[in-house]
């Protein structure tokens, strides 16, 4: 049991080192990834979706969300109508009630949460509405995303952000040539 312990704290010391050097390694990867994208958008691999769908799984296969929750605590999701409705639905809220009790408009007109760490993160990085999540959140970080192409500004700030998307970004650049 200790040994499991002892795994589970390397991991989690692990992911705390990557999450401190994050920004910074996208940001010394920023130009050379916007190029990258700017290439590949100008000719797009017939197969990308399907491409990206596998290292996304890959990726994802070695990352423990969990053990990060970085994006629920640095930033926060738009939040749709529906989101509104159905998340308000559960808590046993009326909508406006949710809105007044979590959300704002922004400055581009769209709810956001008024708080981060996000109000549904509890102490062990666990979503607390999980089954009813704003879709942002089910689809965060967008990596396996049909028409990928069309997102990469998006995954551009998200690789300050989340690990995983990250290494995506990194084993595209090994995988896909961008010509």
């Amino acid at each position: 049991m200790a040994d499991i312990d002892k795994f589970a704290i390397s991991k989690t010391n692990l992911m705390e080192r990557e999450l401190q050097q994050l920004p910074t390694l996208a940001k010394d990867k920023h130009n050379e990834n916007k190029k990258y994208f700017d290439k590949l958008k100008k000719r797009v691999p017939k197969d990308l979706d399907y491409q990206m769908q596998q290292i996304h799984n890959e990726v994802f296969d070695e990352i423990d969300c969990l053990q990060c929750a970085n994006c629920c605590k640095t930033t926060g999701p738009l939040f749709t109508n529906a989101d509104i409705e159905r998340i308000a639905k559960h808590l046993k809220m009326k909508p406006q009630q949710f809105i007044s009790q979590y959300l704002y408009i922004d400055e581009d007109k769209d709810y956001v949460l008024q708080n981060l760490p996000c109000s549904f993160l509890d102490s062990e990085n666990c979503c607390m509405i999980y089954d009813v999540r704003p879709k942002a959140c089910r689809e965060y970080p967008h990596t396996d995303r049909k028409k990928f192409q069309q997102i990469t500004n998006l995954t551009l700030k998200n690789t300050a952000i989340c690990p995983a998307a990250y290494r995506v970004v990194e084993e595209m650049k090994k995988r896909i040539p961008a010509k």
